[in-house]
């Protein structure tokens, strides 16, 4: 199947009822607190550039809600007035098409799930690419050969996270490892403590998490470890020991969506087809440490001196890979993907042939751990 960059499918039917025009009330659900620096605050980042941006928008924001009492707040905000409605937890999902069914003159979006509906549409910023540029580089600065990994939940968006971060790793250190802690949390500062400080004690070296907060970057930081920063810029809470991180501008998905609803473009009866699926090359996502620090000078020369025989690139040092296969994927053109074949599973199993890319169903369905990955895999076929 021929990989979908971008998917922004949009038919608009005869007599399909429109907002075009109107004025717009937005109302966007959290699953948890806007101030974990991590998921929740980057959407809430992402909701008030747009809000301030177009005087035809009003927005309005509950958080920290449980993923089963969706439909509960999501009948709260259309008792508000709002007509847009945004749920940014793949948890979510279901209770967001059961309302979109309920409320057909309502248009929603639900963050990282695949279900629709006539008035429901989907939308990703994904990470992949970039963890797998992440991952360059901690193989690259693990001694002991061990990279931790606090995980949240064992869903395909974390697997395949997590997956291309092990690829990165082990295509300049091959006898790396990533080490995995689940804790089954979006946002618990105390189990992301805890793992940490057990994956230290494992041997683990350099760290990346799912986790909403700096509480992972802050605690190897403690022990002199570098960390890749998650979601929102955390080069601020330790500047000496952040290389590069995970950096979301969800304010590209939302202003580009609320636009088309406000045109008459997106409707309350064409959105089943609707799903973006927004990369490097679309702007929606970034490398580094904090916004335009693709990587921290203080790790700058370690980079550039560590130098690897590469397969395609010959002797080239990680600092330069990094930089080439960010420009590979940022192009529009994409020339590179890290789930490019030949891939085989930690369990020895061709799973990507080579010549071929994972397709985008494929990707957000993926169960399967790459090689490298150590620790417990729920759901690993």
């Amino acid at each position: 199947m021929k990989r979908i960059w971008a998917v922004v499918l949009a038919v608009v039917a005869l007599g399909a009822v429109a907002l075009g025009a109107t004025r717009i009330k937005a109302g966007f659900i959290y699953v948890g607190p806007i101030g974990d620096y991590g998921w929740t605050h980057a959407h809430d980042v992402g909701r008030r550039i747009v809000d301030e941006k177009y005087d035809w928008l009003e927005t309005v924001y509950v958080e920290s809600v449980p993923e089963g009492e969706v439909e509960t707040y999501i009948d709260l905000l259309i008792r508000q007035g709002c007509n847009v409605i945004f749920t940014t937890s793949f948890g979510f999902m279901d209770g967001t098409l059961a309302a979109a069914q309920r409320y057909p003159n309502v248009i929603f979006a639900h963050c990282s799930g695949f279900k629709r509906w006539a008035n429901m549409a989907t939308y990703m910023a994904d990470f992949y690419q970039v963890y797998y540029l992440n991952g360059l580089m901690a193989g690259a600065l693990t001694k002991t050969g061990k990279i931790g990994y606090v995980a949240a939940f064992p869903i395909p968006e974390v697997k395949r996270h997590i997956s291309a971060f092990a690829i990165g790793a082990r295509e300049v250190n091959p006898r790396a490892e990533v080490h995995v802690r689940w804790i089954y949390e979006w946002y618990n500062p105390a189990a992301a403590k805890e793992a940490t400080e057990a994956l230290i004690a494992e041997g683990c070296d350099v760290f990346a998490f799912t986790e909403d907060s700096p509480t992972v970057v802050q605690v190897a930081a403690e022990k002199g470890l570098p960390s890749f920063g998650h979601y929102s810029p955390m080069y601020d809470f330790a500047p000496d020991h952040v290389v590069s991180g995970q950096l979301v501008h969800w304010e590209k998905i939302y202003e580009d969506f609320l636009v088309k609803v406000h045109k008459g473009i997106y409707t309350t009866k064409n959105l089943a087809h609707v799903d973006y699926w927004w990369l490097l090359a679309q702007g929606a996502v970034e490398v580094g440490a904090k916004p335009g620090m693709v990587i921290n000078p203080k790790y700058e020369a370690f980079l550039k001196n560590y130098v690897i025989n590469h397969p395609v690139f010959g002797r080239i040092s990680v600092y330069d890979l990094v930089f080439i296969r960010l420009n590979q994927m940022a192009d529009p053109g994409i020339t590179f993907d890290p789930f490019q074949g030949p891939i085989y599973d930690r369990k020895g199993r061709l799973v990507v042939p080579a010549g071929m890319w994972m397709s985008y169903d494929a990707l957000i369905t993926m169960e399967w751990a790459a090689a490298g990955i150590v620790g417990p895999w729920p759901g690993e076929p």
